[in-house]
């Protein structure tokens, strides 16, 4: 070997036709960690890699040019290998190509990566449109596991919700390649077992679960049967809207790591999209309906807050409006019978109740304004999307009117109070709808409110703000709603307007 070749920096290996090696220097001889090689053959100097594609190439002498790629597990390396034959003997010049190698790698995976998350962006936007337009809950199950199961990124997708009057999940559609996996799941639903879409159900949150087959709780037989059809990963989304959870969807995969944060994160979207869907479908159904289920339900517990303070105090309370706030449920409450100020101050303190503010006093009674959480019985009808038409609590016991819509779950919505609190469903009767010029007017108006403009309007008349003198102050009113003041008189004065322009556009009719 020339003197040059000797010291080079690339590895350098001169090699006969047949495979015999005759000098390595030192740069080879470290690529290689090998001392010395003259004499041996190729194949015990190289280190073994999977396809042999060096010593190959001397399975015949070599009489063109090659450049051979390929990874060393005894080295974690990868080398490139130029083979250059000449007249009587054979070069081969190696270089460590390893960290250009992961880093084509790398841009490959982020451009593979990249690709993914367009057509999964394209898919979400699909789904979210088509969630718009959806009108039942069956509907919105199937375009979720339409679009989800039917494409090529994933193998099957399913939707579940709670069954009538239980919390046992029943699958309500699924699409794609469910196998026998989709049968072991529902099997499991069926003996109270623990798939990971329970899981999400119950803690509100995604589940991800990849490589599915190493994972140990999720139940044996889905295991097996996922592994019997190709199956790594899987993604379950709870379907929520506020505190309500209407369901979950299911996403398996043949890939192992199959959902990557963004996706994760795109998924949750889906899932509250889809909650709201379900949730807006009922309010639809209950405006659009001929009828309406009037269901009335008697509370005896007094760990209700407003029954307790009955329990407490020689006092009546009545719900005169409600106002959704995040997941809190603001009641302006009348008390009749006794001093407002100190039942306000044992509301204060009551599990379930998040504040609570004195509006004003009047003879023997007030006005309260208080917000109550999801778990309580009102948050939990109201987070369920049915109409509260009264409230009533005196003497230890309470008496709640709702209206729902008949496609309702009634036994699910009564079982949110029935299943946690002293309360029974003591009257359910469907009657037809009132229909009258009043309520059509007011659907009208409230049709040309934005939810914040309605919110900002209705929090403020059963706050009194619109009395004289007030009851509450702009600053309080806004306090209640978690804005600042300047957006609670923005949206006041955006809605006053809008009601002014209707009442006198209709009032110039003929």
């Amino acid at each position: 070997m020339d003197e040059p070749l000797e010291h080079s920096p690339y590895g350098v290996l001169e090699v006969d036709p047949d495979g015999t090696v005759r000098r390595v220097n030192d740069a080879a001889g470290q690529l290689l960690d090998v001392r010395s090689g003259a004499g041996t053959p190729i194949e015990s100097l190289f280190p073994d890699s999977v396809e042999a594609s060096v010593p190959g190439a001397f399975d015949t002498p070599p009489e063109t040019e090659r450049t051979i790629e390929e990874y060393y597990p005894g080295l974690d390396r990868w080398l490139s290998v130029s083979i250059v034959p000449t007249d009587e003997r054979v070069f081969l010049y190696l270089q460590d190509v390893t960290d250009s190698f992961r880093d084509r790698r790398q841009i490959e995976q982020l451009r593979g990566d990249l690709d993914r998350l367009t057509v999964l962006n394209e898919l979400i936007s699909d789904i979210l449109g088509e969630l718009v337009g959806a009108t039942t809950r069956e509907e919105i199950a199937e375009t979720i596991c339409r679009r989800l199961g039917e494409t090529e990124l994933y193998e099957f997708a399913w939707v579940g919700e709670r069954n009538l009057g239980s919390g046992d999940i029943v699958v309500r559609a699924a699409a794609g390649e469910t196998g026998r996996t989709l049968a072991r799941i529902e099997e499991c639903l069926d003996d109270t077992g623990r798939v990971p879409e329970q899981r999400a159900i119950e803690s509100r949150e995604s589940e991800l679960v990849q490589p599915l087959g190493d994972d140990e709780m999720v139940p044996e037989s889905v295991r097996r049967a996922a592994f019997a059809d190709g199956l790594q990963s899987l993604l379950a989304i709870p379907l929520t809207y506020g505190e309500s959870v209407y369901g979950l969807v299911g996403v398996y995969s043949a890939d192992q790591d199959a959902f990557s944060e963004r996706e994760r994160a795109s998924f949750e979207t889906v899932g509250e999209m889809a909650g709201f869907a379900v949730n807006a479908a009922r309010h639809r159904n209950l405006l659009l309906s001929d009828s309406v289920v009037e269901l009335t339900v008697e509370l005896t517990d007094r760990n209700v807050p407003f029954v307790g303070a009955t329990s407490e105090f020689d006092a009546s309370l009545a719900v005169e409006g409600t106002v959704v706030r995040g997941e809190t449920l603001l009641c302006y409450l009348g008390v009749s019978g006794n001093d407002p100020e100190p039942v306000a101050d044992w509301l204060s303190s009551a599990d379930g109740v998040a504040l609570t503010r004195l509006i004003g006093e009047y003879g023997d009674g007030g006005t309260l304004e208080v917000a109550v959480e999801a778990g309580t019985p009102l948050g939990a009808l109201a987070s369920r999307g049915v109409t509260i038409q009264s409230a009533t609590f005196e003497g230890g016991s309470g008496r709640i009117v709702v209206e729902l819509s008949p496609e309702e779950n009634v036994r699910r919505i009564a079982g949110s109070v029935t299943h946690r609190y002293d309360a029974e469903v003591v009257a359910k009767r469907e009657r037809s709808r009132d229909i009258t010029t009043a309520r059509e007017l007011r659907d009208e108006l409230s049709d040309r409110l934005t939810d914040k403009q309605e919110n900002a309007l209705r929090t403020a008349f059963f706050a009194d703000y619109f009395e004289s003198p007030r009851g509450s102050s702009a600053q309080e009113v806004a306090e209640s709603l978690d804005i600042t003041g300047p957006t609670l008189l923005h949206h006041l004065r955006a809605g006053q307007r809008k009601l002014l322009d209707e009442f006198f556009e209709t009032a110039g009719e003929p």
